[in-house]
């Protein structure tokens, strides 16, 4: 499980790469893209190639339906922390990383929501 969520190291990619990932930004995806997401921005960038950004989109409806599910608020931090273990699997798979945008399906979101979880319990 990642330590730090807002700046982390993740590798080997599919061609043995390790990348450095840093938080930028959350926000609501309504005022900007008129999209009902919670949209998540990293700058990722490894050695040889340009920095980059992803933006992680996390489905609203989703989201709230899962914080109800788990009985675990909705914030800022939840929402952070699942973008970057979604973030941390297109990296080390190379799933979807020519978009710059990748919105996440809910049975991802809860599968990062449990890992979340666990890794308290294991705390």
């Amino acid at each position: 499980m990642l330590e730090n969520f807002r700046d982390f190291t993740v590798g080997p990619d599919p061609f043995g790469r390790t990348w450095q990932a840093y938080f930028r930004w959350l926000q609501n995806a309504i005022s900007i893209r008129h999209a009902d997401t919670v949209d998540v921005k990293f700058g990722i960038s490894t050695e040889g190639v340009p920095s980059e950004e992803r933006v992680i989109a996390l489905p609203h409806p989703a989201l709230l339906a899962l914080s109800a599910k788990l009985g675990h608020p909705l914030t800022d931090t939840w929402c952070m922390k699942l973008a970057a273990l979604h973030l941390k699997h297109m990296l080390e798979t190379g799933e979807d990383m020519e978009k710059t945008l990748v919105t996440t399906q809910p049975a991802e979101i809860e599968q990062y929501a449990r890992e979340l979880a666990d890794s308290l319990v294991r705390s």
